[in-house]
Parts: structure tokens; sequence; C-alpha cells
């Protein structure tokens, strides 16, 4: 009840927002639609969403839309959200509306106040969250580009290397134990002789077939719909624009991003992301499969 508050202005008129937070107007009206669920943007994707930020502010300044000292405190901004320096000020539930414009707008206010700290709002170089942290950019390019950065970095930083490691520690053991025999099952019934190494060796090569199949879904996931702006027309942007930051967040990340070909179906469906999603559901299949060998195996008989 003692909280203090400061009153912040937009097209819809004034609200109070949180005296010490670095959003404004836009993420408070959204805190106050969309009390749903208590669940706000997962780490991930915030950084996600820094690091689109960074790029979009590198590829204005090269392309000479956006002034240098202006894209060099965005993109300092940007990639402290991406770090997960400020991961308090994305308080808006992940219910939301439709394109995630909320979420959007959450980081240009706070990365525009985080840029305000350095150049005064009476300088020439001030940064505004529409017009300079958001140029070229919509919520509807945004948003789908910022799921499918934070999935394919999870995938290749975390998820693929895990994947790899318990893969070739299979295998390793499949080869040491490649001359003892134990009972084969069939419905749970003893029915023929196997080794330990063909039953290991069978769990590697699942391993494996996960993994293609999640770097193959990842192939199309890599293909960014950053560009298309509001409908997929690009409209206020560059025509350069995805290009380049596809570009400049495969420097940023070390996974090979690229702009899609078509940016009508990059905004308007999630195709890539769902694919991926059945990829992992697969791999679940997969792991749940191989606990269960182990389980009926060490049921007996020793």
């Amino acid at each position: 009840m003692n909280q203090k508050y400061r009153i912040e202005r937009d097209s819809m008129g004034e609200l109070k927002v949180p005296a010490d937070a670095l959003y404004a107007a836009q993420t408070q009206r959204a805190v106050d639609n969309f009390p749903i669920s208590g669940l706000r943007m997962p780490r991930e994707f915030i950084r996600a969403l820094g690091l689109v930020k960074s790029a979009c502010a590198q590829v204005n300044a090269d392309l000479g839309y956006l002034g240098k000292a202006q894209a060099k405190a965005i993109r300092k901004a940007a990639e402290q959200v991406a770090k997960g320096e400020f991961d308090n000020e994305f308080p808006i539930d992940i219910y939301q509306t439709g394109s995630g414009t909320s979420s959007n707008m959450n980081a240009n206010e706070v990365i525009s106040t985080l840029v305000g700290r350095e150049i005064p709002a009476t300088s020439k170089n001030a940064v505004n969250a529409n017009d300079h942290v958001n140029m070229g950019q919509s919520s509807n390019d945004v948003i789908p580009t910022a799921i499918q950065v934070s999935a394919n970095l999870g995938v290749h930083e975390r998820l693929l290397p895990s994947l790899k490691h318990l893969q070739a520690t299979l295998l390793k053991r499949s080869k040491e134990l490649s001359k003892v025999v134990k009972t084969g099952r069939t419905h749970l019934m003893d029915a023929m002789p196997v080794t330990f190494g063909q039953e290991l060796g069978g769990w590697a090569a699942q391993i494996g077939s996960g993994i293609a199949r999640i770097e193959d879904a990842s192939k199309r996931l890599r293909k960014l719909p950053q560009g298309g702006t509001a409908v997929g027309t690009g409209i206020n942007a560059d025509p350069k624009f995805g290009k380049l930051v596809a570009a400049e967040l495969s420097k940023q990340t070390k996974v090979q991003f690229e702009a899609a070909a078509n940016l009508f179906e990059g905004i308007s469906s999630q195709d890539a992301a769902v694919e991926l999603s059945g990829q992992l559901n697969t791999l679940a299949c997969s792991l749940m499969k191989i606990a269960n060998d182990l389980r009926w195996m060490n049921s007996g008989p020793l």
C-alpha cells in the first residue's frame, strides 16, 4: 500500500506506473489488462528479445537510419536485457494481446529508459521506444523471431550437446559390454539371448535418430521472419533489413540464422516451432522407452 507511483502518459491518457520501474505506459496497461496466469515470459525468451533488439539497432545504424551513438546505447541496454540483468522489468503475463505486442513494447520501453540514463531526453541523440528501439520492426515479426531464436539457442547450447554426450556414453558402454550375454525379452517374457552391447547399441541409435530429427527441424527454425513487419510486406523496413539482422544474430550467437524466404509464412504461422515441438515429443518417447527398458532390466533376474 506504500508503493510509490509516477504518472505516465500515452495516446490513451494517464496511468500510474511504479516509480522505480524502467517500463512505461504500454507495459503497465498490459499488466493491468491481463492479470491471467501469474506466469511471466521465460528467461530464454527475454534473452532472445534483447538479442533481436541489439541486432536491429546495429543493422539500422549500418544502413544509415540510426545514429551511431544511439545504436551503441541501444545495443548496450539490449545486451544487458539479454544477459538477464533486468528480468524483473518484464512483468507481463504470458497470456496477453494477440501478437505479443505488449512484450515487444515492454522491451522497447525498458531499453529506451536504460538509454536515457546515458543520453538525456533533451539531447539530439535522445532515444524513443517506438521511433528508435523499434525502428523497422513490428511485434508481428519481432515476437516470432524471438521465439525461434530462443528455441534455437536452447537446442544448440543445451539439448544437442547433452544428447551427443548421452549417445557417446551409450556407444562406449555398448563396446565395453559387447560380449556380455543377457536374456532378451518380448512382451516381458524371456525370449532369446542378446548382448548388453546390442541393447545399449539400440538405445544409442534411438538417441542418434533423435539428434538427426532435431537438427533437421532446426534448419527451418533458423529461417527468421524479421523484416516482414506488420503483415509480411516489410513496410517501414529496409528491404535488406531482415537478411542483415539474421547475419548479425548469427554473429552474436554462433547459430547460423538466415532470413525466411517467405516472410508472410514466417509471421503468420508457427509451423517451424510446432515441428520442433513434435520432434521433442518423439525424443521424450525415446527417452521414456530407454528408461523403462532399464527399469525392467533391473527387475531381475539378477
